[in-house]
């Protein structure tokens, strides 16, 4: 791959202010440089394209280790430069261990791990290890995730990182520099632990073998009432943080055409299209009519209850792209939803589907709250797959970007909400 293939970083960011008072601001790093870094891992599964970011807003230059590949290309840079390399598979996660991938008798799942439920075991999904305690040395204390691959006579324990055989790239962005002054001591953080730790690698397939999201009634929900109940007073709420919405804007900034026709999918009284696409017209279909009212992108407007009726209102061909926000979690029909958005996409036209990690609970379908929140991204990676007709599909996720100053969680969350995206091209 070349450099401009390997290097994207989806927006620009800028510089984050994130230098203590009494520090000096620098124009390029050197040994005694503390940076905020920006790191982008992308690697490619058999049906998709992953882009995994994440943002470290204190890396120390002197102390933490970066790989040689980009430790040698950031010496004396400035902010903004960015640099990708490629890693075989091996070197930034463990090697693929066959020996760590095991089977073992189906009574070495404990059903009862968790208090108050009983948990079947599906292929594909990922669980504690404390649900397996005793194989290998595990105890029941231990919450990092393993993977279960195949379910029948016997289970088979995958216990290797979702991403050990995988070839990677891994892109750094300089965002800020300031002096380390005295500092010296503290943690010493490695680059390749940080970046593929937390998830990265969950949202793919296991061995290409569809993930087991569809047992045990996933798409109840606890609150089972008629939607057009709980929307019928409107919510003039965030359902992210202002720094989140940026970014998605951002994101659909790339992705969406510029002067096209754009339904907005699950609309509210936002929407997260940038003005400078200059669109031709936003339509936007939502459940709440005086909050499709009070957005004043919208050029029309349709109030429709997609889990009443999974068929849209429009006609085939009809638009140039879709966005659904921060929504999708409450379909309880997502494939016949996401076949219905290949209709009335026009050929060529993207689908684009972007969440975080807060929702309203009595609505939000059981399958979303259960799962990993990387696998959540698989999962949407499902709905595609399963309803055909999309092609170069994607994901992408951004982590670890500071809370914004004022926000109402600001004293309780010091990250912004993570943003993750899915999306597709209709053939």
């Amino acid at each position: 791959m070349s450099h401009a293939d390997t290097c994207v970083f989806d927006g620009d960011i800028g510089t984050i202010d994130l230098a203590p008072r009494s520090s000096r601001r620098k124009e390029r790093t050197d040994s005694h440089s503390i940076t905020a870094m920006e790191f982008a891992l992308q690697w490619q599964s058999q049906h998709a394209r992953h882009t995994d970011c994440l943002v470290e807003q204190k890396f120390n230059l002197w102390r933490d280790l970066l790989p040689p590949e980009l430790e040698a290309q950031l010496e004396g840079k400035p902010v903004g430069y960015t640099h990708a390399a490629h890693f075989a598979p091996g070197t930034l996660t463990p090697s693929y261990r066959a020996d760590d991938c095991l089977r073992v008798r189906t009574s070495a799942f404990n059903r009862r791990f968790r208090k108050r439920s009983y948990v079947v075991p599906r292929g594909g999904r990922f669980y504690p290890k404390g649900f397996i305690a005793g194989v290998r040395g595990l105890f029941a204390q231990d919450m990092t995730p393993f993977r279960l691959g195949e379910v029948g006579d016997e289970l088979t324990i995958d216990l290797n990182h979702p991403l050990a055989g995988q070839e990677l790239t891994l892109a750094s962005r300089i965002l800020d520099i300031w002096s380390a002054g005295d500092e010296h001591g503290g943690r010493c953080n490695e680059v390749g632990e940080l970046v593929t730790a937390g998830g990265p690698g969950m949202q793919a397939r296991w061995r290409g073998q569809p993930t087991d999201f569809w047992s045990d009634i996933p798409f109840i929900r606890s609150a089972p009432g008629p939607d057009t109940e709980f929307y019928r007073n409107p919510r003039f709420v965030d359902h992210i943080d202002r720094t989140a919405s940026e970014r998605i804007e951002q994101l659909y900034a790339r992705l969406v055409p510029a002067g096209g026709r754009v339904l907005d999918l699950m609309a509210s009284w936002k929407s997260h299209l940038p003005g400078a696409l200059a669109l031709d017209e936003v339509v936007g279909l939502g459940m709440n009519r005086e909050e499709l009212d009070a957005n004043s992108l919208l050029g029309e407007r349709q109030v429709h209850d997609l889990n009443l009726s999974p068929a849209l209102p429009f006609d085939d061909a009809a638009f140039d792209a879709v966005v659904c926000t921060v929504s999708v979690e409450y379909l309880t029909e997502p494939v016949q939803v996401f076949a219905d958005v290949n209709r009335v996409l026009r050929p060529g036209g993207r689908f684009v589907v972007t969440f975080s990690n807060r929702w309203f609970p009595p609505k939000v379908v059981r399958v979303w709250e259960d799962i990993h929140e990387f696998e959540r991204p698989g999962l949407v990676l499902e709905y595609f797959l399963k309803s055909g007709g999309y092609r170069d599909l994607e994901t992408w996720s951004l982590r670890g970007l500071p809370r914004p100053r004022g926000d109402k969680y600001a004293d309780r969350l010091a990250f912004s909400d993570p943003v993750y995206a899915v999306w597709g091209v209709k053939i």
